[in-house]
């Protein structure tokens, strides 16, 4: 299983996210970000406070979050 080790905040709703078998990606989270309680994340402060999980994916407090097997595939 992959586990996300490393993440940056970049502009226009992008995550540079770093994996635990090395790869780095950069991911565009903007067309996820169209409703439900995703759409709080379009506001950039929030959207800036992303952090991992103990299981390698990332989340907002809101609970919006992203497994990191999805994440390789984006």
């Amino acid at each position: 299983m992959y586990k996300t080790i490393d993440i940056k905040v970049l502009d226009n709703y992008k995550l540079w996210v770093k994996f635990n078998d090395g790869e780095e990606k950069v991911v565009d989270v903007l067309p996820f970000l169209n409703k439900g309680i995703a759409k709080d994340l379009l506001d950039s402060k929030k959207f800036s406070e992303v952090k991992i999980d103990s299981g390698g994916g990332i989340y907002w407090s809101n609970g919006y979050d992203f497994c990191p097997n999805y994440l390789k595939t984006l």
